[in-house]
């Protein structure tokens, strides 16, 4: 006899479902569809990212081991065939999911709001990156890079409270990051950490003009003229020289003709990284301190490579791809609600490596992932003393 809720189902619970069915009303989702319904595409596909399942196949042999639990879990099909799910991939519009995605995002930021992110700073901080994932030429030939291989970027503003991105944007390989700058809504009072190549003094421009503030590395062959320097501790800090000045190569002066405020710090190989800014009021070190934050973004990219499983594609057209790219930010986000609505103290990864193993629990997940007690530990010592 079924007693309780399978793990898979408890998170589940916290699935917008009017919101859902919305989305996949707004684009027509299920049109002509018999059996196999958005809902059951978007489970079958977060539990292969949960599970770590790794094709189709794999996802159609679990879930049909488990057939008798498919409905308690949620699924209202009977089955699961990889085949219709390769089509259901191929077939419905990814923009579903990607609606999802955001409506999750902006259930979770309120409650990452007050999250501590390693600098003490009263101000929405945003890390901008992209990261390409490369695919084979024969297989996607869709999405071009080189002349050799294909490859798509995923471009995503992480907001540094909570890691949780609030835009995400995906193309093929040969779009430039810096081009994502001019689809960015930007947020007036807002930080924007960006590394090398997002270095277009134009679009820099931009953002001063919305009264957003950048932090930015300078390339080698920047050009850039001192007007006054500020003091700075070089005995206590790693701070070099903290400068205000102007370009003076013609274009990036035309482009860019405010001040600058340029920082100079050493790092712990001695190396020399120059900063470049538009905010006079904070101090040297911190816009460094600023600057080290922006690795979150990397983290982030991590995570979505390595634990959510899209390194392995399970489709091939342009839709699957971006289908289960979706899908598994939905499922990372979803997993971020999770955490701080039932308050817990792990962290994200421990989370799901602790989820993936015990899918098919009835215990609550609070209790799963409940600390274990000491009293517990000591009683279960004694007994084993005992035995010997």
């Amino acid at each position: 006899m079924h007693q309780g809720k399978l793990v898979f189902s408890q998170l589940m619970t916290y699935l917008p479902l009017t919101t859902f069915r919305r989305c996949v009303a707004a684009h027509r989702g299920e049109y002509k569809v018999k059996n196999f319904s958005c809902l059951d595409q978007f489970f079958a596909m977060a539990f292969a990212q949960l599970t770590y399942r790794e094709s189709l196949r794999d996802i159609e042999v679990n879930l049909r081991a488990q057939a008798h639990r498919l409905y308690h879990m949620g699924f209202r099909c009977s089955t699961i065939s990889r085949n219709t799910l390769a089509n259901a991939n191929a077939t419905r519009p990814w923009q579903i999911y990607a609606d999802l995605a955001q409506h999750l995002i902006a259930m979770a930021r309120p409650l990452y709001a007050s999250e501590p992110f390693g600098v003490d700073l009263d101000a929405t901080v945003y890390a901008f990156d992209a990261t390409t994932i490369d695919l084979c030429l024969s297989v996607y030939p869709w999405a071009p890079f080189r002349s050799a291989k294909t490859a798509i970027k995923l471009h995503t503003l992480l907001d540094l409270r909570g890691s949780i991105p609030s835009f995400i944007h995906i193309t093929d390989g040969k779009t430039h990051e810096v081009n994502i700058l001019d689809d960015l809504a930007i947020e007036p009072g807002a930080y924007y950490l960006m590394d090398r190549g997002y270095l277009d003094f134009a679009r820099l421009y931009k953002l001063h003009m919305m009264n957003a503030f950048f932090v930015t590395r300078a390339k080698s062959n920047t050009k850039f003229k001192r007007r006054y320097s500020h003091p700075v501790d070089r005995t206590t800090t790693n701070v070099m020289c903290d400068q205000t000045g102007v370009l003076t190569v013609f274009y990036s002066s035309k482009d860019y003709p405010a001040t600058l405020r340029r920082v100079v710090v050493k790092d712990e190989a001695g190396k020399r990284i120059i900063f470049l800014t538009n905010n006079f009021a904070l101090k040297p070190e911190m816009i460094a301190a600023l600057y080290k934050q922006r690795w979150q973004v990397e983290l982030f990219f991590k995570w979505i490579k390595q634990h959510l499983r899209i390194k392995a594609f399970l489709g091939t057209s342009e839709n699957a791809v971006k289908t289960q790219i979706w899908i598994a930010v939905a499922t990372y986000i979803l997993i971020a609600i999770v955490k701080k609505r039932l308050h817990l103290p792990h962290s994200l990864y421990e989370i799901l490596q602790i989820l993936s193993l015990t899918m098919f629990e009835t215990t609550p997940i609070n209790q799963l992932l409940a600390p274990p007690t000491e009293n517990s530990d000591a009683g279960n010592e004694q007994f084993q003393l005992s035995l010997l």
